[in-house]
């Protein structure tokens, strides 16, 4: 299969197809408010940092979304605790600021459906290296969701994030991912997405009767749901991985 990846500042026809290819996020995900508010800015704001990949019909079959940011300003320095979601923060407020940017950020990689397991998401990972790389940056981090830890959602996300295979290599297949193209471990993000609801839209996005005091296992989710039906909603605190790419 023939593949040409470009970013939307070289195709700006394409934003519409690329923003409207389909995905296989959980629901729940979605509600997210920090994403919510700005995810959709990235193709329309920061084209440049958005790369897409189509085939021989110009058919869209993945997205890698990135963000620039000033990492190594006052009150920041380290990678934050609130990872995906205090990054999307930075990055907008550093663009209305007009900040020089000196890091970029991995947002996102999806794959279609329909074109996965092909070795898109790798092929996607080294665009953005790459285009972050063109653009004069030196490294790359990223708040890794691990793939596979959904199926362990009660193992701690530090143990789950160092376990490794015979080869070294994470046992996470994202997370491998990341390691086979050069990045490493700097930290876990244990807050990097907060997802709050209602019983009603937690039933809505899962499928789920959330009516019982405690931690609600929900298909995709990495960690737990908390659930509090006298308080009438339940919270869930998703952690990622950070991992740094040297350019």
């Amino acid at each position: 299969m023939e593949l040409k990846v470009s970013s939307l500042a070289e195709r700006p026809e394409m934003f519409g197809p690329v923003v409207q290819m389909a995905n296989s996020w959980p629901e729940f995900v979605k509600h997210d408010p920090v994403g919510d508010a700005h995810y959709g800015r990235i193709a329309a704001e920061l084209p440049e940092y958005v790369l897409f990949a189509v085939d021989e019909r110009d058919q869209v079959l993945a997205h890698a979304y990135s963000v620039p940011f000033v990492l190594a300003a006052e009150g920041r320095g380290a990678l934050p605790a609130r990872g995906w979601d205090q990054v999307l923060v930075w990055a907008f407020e550093d663009l209305r600021g007009s900040a020089r940017p000196d890091t970029v950020s991995a947002i996102a990689i999806v794959v279609a459906p329909d074109a996965q397991g092909r070795g898109l998401s790798a092929r996607m990972l080294s665009a953005l290296r790459d285009n972050a790389g063109s653009l004069g940056f030196g490294e790359v981090v990223a708040p890794v969701r691990p793939s596979a830890k959904h199926l362990e959602p009660r193992t701690p996300i530090e143990e789950y994030a160092h376990r490794v295979r015979a080869d070294g290599l994470p046992h996470d297949p994202w997370l491998r991912v990341h390691a086979r193209a050069g990045a490493r471990i700097e930290c876990v993000a244990p807050a990097s997405m907060t997802v709050s609801g209602s019983l009603t839209e937690w039933r809505g996005w899962t499928g789920l009767p959330f009516d019982a005091r405690g931690d609600v296992e929900v298909p995709g989710a990495l960690v737990p749901v908390r659930c509090e039906p006298e308080r009438g909603y339940a919270v869930y605190v998703e952690p990622n991985v950070w991992m740094r790419h040297a350019l």
